[in-house]
């Protein structure tokens, strides 16, 4: 599946120069870890770093002119940070496991000639294989939809007769609004290339509605909750037809986690729908999900999401404690540590404001948001505050130094 090592943004609104974990540009950080939580005071950028995530997926979805315009980004000229008149760049330094070289994709969007937006360059980047030093060599290098790929899995070269590592094609782009992991992850003699779009383009990030999650489901089974979150008993009946014991298992859990719900129970309707029946503490009669409080739906979806079992590998949640109760956040952010472990297959990304949440994660888990009076974004490791760590290992949690002001 793969994980996120680091990643870098540069002019994406407030965040002018921003770096998270490791990168090829900038090998003295530590990489990313599986759970990742961004605090910071409102107006920190939180939600401008969880855009540039959405920002990357629309990219890949729809084309980078249609990205600049999608979920009120106004365009180019909005979204690039103010007084820059340049490129919006990203770097991600990807690892697919612990025994693969890291890919480093660097992307870069800028205008064209007419004021349009397209991709100024795109390329990735990885170490021959069993190679642990050295510059990392392009298999796909583009710009403005002109460049080179190469074919097969070893990482290729610039030189055109080096046909060891690969044949190199010459690559051009009927269309530089599209990114080229699209076109050429499509075809199969690319499978580096395949394996690093399928991995972007199954991020999740989720914006859940409790007001969305009521309504009545039109469609059939659903493997994965949409960003919303109004196909939530789709995505049950897909559990409840795909092995209706362990789903009952599933239930069984987050019934467990859900204050004052003494079962869940899928019904299946006249019509062929399925739907999840709550059984509250001190009622004889259930109550479907679209009479269920905001909260108890929210954590309903949050704990659901938790139980894929094919898990997509990049989850971005922003301030899943809006609507809940403070008690319940600590119990949530444990069951989301517990469930991404210490493998490749699920990485989560979270911003919040509650040092209840906080108070769950380790220092090296936590990432700081501050607003300078420049206007912009600065983001540090909690970790690499002076004296969090020591404060942390006496036992103080990290919520509680927080909320004391020791960093951020």
């Amino acid at each position: 599946m793969g994980r996120i090592a680091g990643i870098s943004i540069r002019n994406f609104g407030s965040l002018k120069n921003i770096k998270m974990g490791k990168l090829l540009s900038d090998q003295r950080g530590k990489e990313l870890t599986n759970i990742n939580a961004i605090i910071g005071q409102s107006g920190a950028g939180k939600s401008t770093l969880a855009d540039a995530f959405g920002f990357l997926a629309d990219c890949l979805d729809k084309g980078v002119e249609i990205a600049c315009d999608l979920n009120g980004r106004g365009g180019f000229e909005k979204l690039i940070s103010q007084g820059e008149s340049g490129t919006i760049e990203f770097e991600l330094y990807y690892r697919e496991t612990s025994n693969t070289s890291p890919i480093t994709y660097e992307l870069s969007i800028s205008l064209d000639k007419t004021g349009r937006p397209i991709v100024e360059k795109e390329r990735l980047r990885q170490r021959r294989a069993n190679e642990r030093h050295g510059r990392p060599l392009s298999f796909l290098y583009l710009e403005k939809g002109k460049g080179f790929a190469f074919k097969g899995d070893n990482s290729g070269v610039y030189e055109e007769n080096d046909s060891e590592f690969g044949e190199k094609v010459n690559v051009e782009l009927a269309d530089p609004r599209q990114l080229g992991i699209v076109t050429l992850g499509e075809l199969k003699e690319h499978p580096r290339i395949v394996k690093f779009k399928n991995f972007l383009k199954n991020w999740y990030l989720c914006y859940f509605s409790p007001s969305a999650a009521r309504e009545i489901p039109n469609a059939g089974p659903q493997k994965y909750l949409n960003r919303l979150g109004n196909n939530l008993n789709n995505v049950a009946e897909f559990l409840q037809r795909e092995d209706p014991s362990e789903f009952k298992k599933v239930l069984k859990d987050i019934q467990t986690k859900l204050p004052g719900i003494a079962r869940i129970e899928p019904v299946k309707l006249i019509n062929g729908q399925l739907v999840l029946e709550f059984l509250e503490e001190g009622f004889t009669k259930p109550f479907y999900s679209q009479k269920m409080s905001d909260g108890t739906l929210k954590l309903f979806a949050y704990y659901l999401l938790l139980h894929e079992k094919q898990p997509r590998p990049l989850v971005f949640i922003e301030e899943p404690e809006n609507g809940l109760y403070h008690k319940y956040l600590a119990d949530l952010a444990n069951e989301m540590r517990k469930s991404v472990k210490s493998g490749y297959s699920k990485q989560l990304f979270i911003t919040t404001h509650s040092p209840f949440f906080v108070n769950a994660l380790e220092p090296n888990e936590v990432w700081v948001l501050e607003k300078h009076e420049d206007g912009f974004s600065t983001i540090k490791r909690a970790s690499d505050y002076e004296n969090v760590k020591e404060l942390r290992e006496q036992g103080v949690d990290l919520g509680d130094l927080w909320y004391s002001d020791y960093f951020g």
